[in-house]
């Protein structure tokens, strides 16, 4: 069991693009899913899907490759955590990499970019970044 469920997914999805696997499976939940899904948006991975395994749903995250073997995800970096909530008002949401990259948020209106919170003028907490 483990204390911070988000950052195990993002340390796991960075340990699979390290080591160039196909596709990674991680313990499913609701908040995973939504990030899977803004991942898949963002195109830093091709797709995802749940599957039921043994009663217990499993979230299954397929990389994209670029044609000689790199990944598009460089890098994952977990903010908020269990000890250290960090909360940003629509103002204060930076860009990621001069814009290169992109924030996650989790807000009243639901799991968002953090482009998409500056536009519809909402804040909330800042779950990661992904380059």
């Amino acid at each position: 069991m483990t204390t911070d469920p988000i950052a195990d997914m993002l340390t796991r999805i960075r340990n699979a693009v390290r080591a160039r696997h196909p596709r990674v499976d991680l313990p499913s939940s609701k908040m995973k899913i939504e990030i899977a899904r803004i991942l898949k948006e963002e195109g830093y991975v091709s797709t995802y899907k749940v599957v039921d395994e043994n009663k217990q749903k499993v979230l299954r995250v397929f990389f994209r490759y670029t044609s000689d073997k790199r990944s598009v995800l460089t890098d994952l970096k977990r903010i908020s955590r269990p000890g250290c909530r960090r909360y940003v008002g629509k103002d204060g949401i930076r860009p990621v990499v001069g814009g290169m990259g992109v924030a996650i948020l989790s807000t009243p209106r639901g799991v968002m970019t953090g482009q998409t919170a500056r536009k519809e003028g909402v804040g909330g907490e800042l779950l990661c970044e992904v380059w």
